[in-house]
């Protein structure tokens, strides 16, 4: 059974940091990622990374700030938050998939999310 755990999310002010994690269990996956939705919003591509390659991609509204990052072994995908802003505050969804893209459809599995709040 596939399952993927996030973890990592809570409360922090501007301009900090927080670091947050996704460990998959039940198989390996060519990408892996994260989205992120805010209240009234729809879910939003924050970046992904893939097995083998160097494939990343980053959203717009990320670049320069996050930094996504694997651990092969422990099956495990990470994502650094810096320079944190009240607009990233949402929920953060970790996603599986088989191909680099930005689309939520290019990916099959998801985890549960965990919550961002970023206070001003």
């Amino acid at each position: 059974q596939v399952q993927l755990v996030e973890s990592g999310g809570g409360l922090v002010q501007a301009g900090g940091s927080l670091r947050l994690s996704c460990a998959a269990s039940g198989r390996t996956f060519y990408t892996m990622g994260w989205f992120r939705q805010a209240p009234g919003k729809e879910r939003e591509f924050v970046a992904a990374k893939t097995w083998t390659g160097g494939g990343i991609e980053y959203g717009d509204s990320v670049k320069g700030r996050f930094i996504i990052s694997r651990d092969i072994i422990e099956n495990t995908v990470y994502l650094q938050m810096n320079s944190l802003k009240p607009e990233d505050t949402a929920v953060y969804y970790c996603a599986a998939g088989g191909t680099l893209v930005r689309l939520l459809t290019g990916y099959d599995y998801w985890g549960q999310g965990t919550q961002v709040t970023v206070s001003s």
